[in-house]
């Protein structure tokens, strides 16, 4: 482990299994909480000062804010589709059941403001595929700022095919350049799974992935982590990608951006090293295994 890869469970803390909040050293706005509920049970806690989704991983499971509920469908896993989710705000008390099990991911934000505690509806999710060939994936854009309205908080999910690079070319957002870069710190929290053409004697493995994440003279930062599901990197700063699904698994990660500047934007500068490589899409074919389940 080191100050910015948290393996799965090294976080555990007051019922939920990952917990990771804002002030943290140098960590400064965004947090995530993931919980599993046990058919039946419950999970309460007070939002603070940041505006929290709440958002299935797998199961369903129901949300009650100062008396009202919404119900959330959920899904099977985070590979077999989309969900619809629950935006809450600073100031609540919030109790998440599941009658059936469930496991509940909680990206959170400070925040300056507030937006009512609502349902955002599996429809309203937008499903993007980016980037081609070997470097395509797919994005859910359920937190953005142009689906999700919200204070700061920014959040989507992105899976990848078996094989293939994501977050790639590697890119930032720790800079406040008007109209080019937002300051954002990121969240990148992982799920893997075995690909469709793995053979019945491979099911016991455990997937893998990697992580990269390099800084500047002046920001130093360098991270390579071999990840799997339950874990988590951090990036406070600096050039982040690619995130590599080795052959064989698939990379799910959920991302939560949230920072200082008054505009919730999401504005990256690619490594001039690196962009380059978005000239070769035009050329390639969309990884035909895109999208994942249900949006198929």
């Amino acid at each position: 482990m080191t100050a910015w890869y948290r393996p799965a469970g090294s976080t555990a803390r007051d019922g939920f299994e990952l917990a990771v909040s804002p002030g943290e050293p140098d960590w400064h706005h965004t947090g995530l909480y993931v919980a599993t509920l046990r058919p039946g049970q419950s999970i309460e806690f007070e939002t603070g000062d940041c505006e929290y989704l709440v958002l299935p991983l797998s199961g369903s499971a129901e949300v009650i804010v100062d008396g009202e509920t919404v119900p959330l469908g959920g899904r099977a896993d985070v590979f077999a589709g989309p969900t619809d989710l629950a935006y809450v705000p600073r100031g609540s008390t919030v109790a998440v059941t599941s009658a059936g099990g469930a496991r509940i991911a909680f990206p959170h934000a400070k925040a300056a403001s507030d937006y009512p505690f609502r349902r955002i509806g599996v429809e309203q999710v937008e499903t993007e595929l980016r980037g081609a060939g070997v470097a395509s994936r797919q994005v859910r854009n359920f937190g953005t700022p142009a689906v999700l309205e919200a204070d700061s908080i920014i959040a989507c999910e992105v899976l990848t095919p078996a094989g293939n690079w994501s977050s790639y070319p590697p890119h930032k957002h720790d800079e406040h350049k008007p109209g080019k870069e937002s300051e954002l710190e990121e969240i990148y929290y992982f799920e893997l799974q075995l690909s469709d053409d793995a053979p019945a004697d491979a099911k016991g493995n455990d997937p893998i992935g990697y992580q990269r994440v390099y800084g500047t003279e002046d920001r130093p930062i360098d991270v390579l982590a071999e990840v799997r599901s339950g874990d988590l990197v951090l990036v406070p700063h600096g050039w982040h990608g690619p995130a590599m699904a080795p052959p064989g698994y698939d990379m799910y990660y959920l991302n939560v951006m949230a920072g200082p500047g008054a505009e919730r934007e999401w504005l990256i500068s690619d490594d001039p090293q690196h962009g380059w490589v978005r000239e070769l899409w035009p050329s390639q074919q969309l990884d035909p295994r895109l999208p994942f389940g249900a949006e198929r």
